[in-house]
């Protein structure tokens, strides 16, 4: 619905295989909900434009203003300027988790300081304001200087201050992603199928409609009884992001969602490979 759709959205791209060939799934999703998905036969900013470009043009087919107010991604640099390039004015969110998950990675061996490293970390994240995140991240630079740890480590550690205004702006988008765990949780559903799968060797439209219906039974897949316990009672991610059903039964749901209200005509397309 486009008065329902989420001011504040999370992006990554999945690696996946195409005949043999790498190509990239560009991934938005909000909410729970898989929002868009595109190809991208690179990772430059260019391709990612173009596979992020079919969210925004779906998007504004709804909601001729829509314009998200920040996208949180992992620091890749082609996605940041996609998002710029299609969404001029986005404030571009940084995960902190993949900065902690880097800082782990160079620490395994060392079992006590990646204790004392990743809880400091943590402690980092859990600031209360611009203020308390800059002391705090004084702090932790501050011990790490005092370590007698590898170069390397003490040197990712001290970039955390370069990252720091990026991260600072959460403060000012409080209802705004800090993690991409909202689509590296989806991302893990696509990677089960395309493995299960052995990925794709159609043409590049049987991928595509294979990706946007691996999101729509996404979407309208039931929730455990569990979940849909929880006040206010959703059974769907569809309906936790719209706040309705069109029906009981979850795949009866998703075709009148998706009937688009007739507007939509099929049209057949020949699978031929070149």
């Amino acid at each position: 619905m486009p008065k329902t759709f989420p001011p504040h959205l999370v992006a990554d791209e999945k690696h996946t295989w195409w005949l043999g060939e790498r190509v990239y799934v560009a991934t938005t999703a909000a909410q729970e909900c898989i929002l868009g998905v595109g190809l991208a036969q690179g990772a430059d900013a260019e391709s990612l434009t173009q596979a992020y470009g079919e969210f925004q043009q779906e998007a504004r087919a709804l909601n001729p203003d829509y314009a998200p107010q920040s996208v949180n991604t992992d620091g890749w640099e082609g996605t940041q300027l996609a998002w710029q390039n299609l969404f001029p004015g986005i404030t571009l969110m940084l995960c902190f988790l993949h900065t902690v998950l880097g800082i782990q990675q160079r620490c395994r061996r060392m079992s006590a300081f990646f204790t004392q490293v990743t809880d400091k970390l943590w402690h980092l994240y859990a600031s209360s304001n611009p203020s308390s995140f800059g002391q705090r991240l004084r702090r932790l630079q501050e011990w790490a200087a005092r370590q007698d740890i590898p170069a390397v480590l003490r040197t990712k550690i001290q970039a955390l201050r370069q990252k720091a205004a990026q991260f600072k702006l959460t403060f000012a988008f409080p209802q705004a992603y800090r993690t991409s765990n909202q689509v590296d949780r989806l991302m893990n559903y696509q990677d089960r199928i395309l493995y299960a799968m052995q990925y794709f060797h159609g043409t590049e439209h049987a991928m595509k409609q294979g990706l946007r219906a691996m999101a729509l039974i996404w979407n309208f897949h039931p929730y455990s009884r569990k979940v849909q316990a929880i006040e206010p009672h959703p059974q769907s991610p569809f309906e936790a992001l719209n706040g309705f059903r069109y029906h009981d039964n979850w795949l009866r749901n998703l075709l009148c969602a998706s009937s688009l209200n007739g507007r939509g005509f099929g049209k057949l397309v020949k699978h031929k490979l070149e």
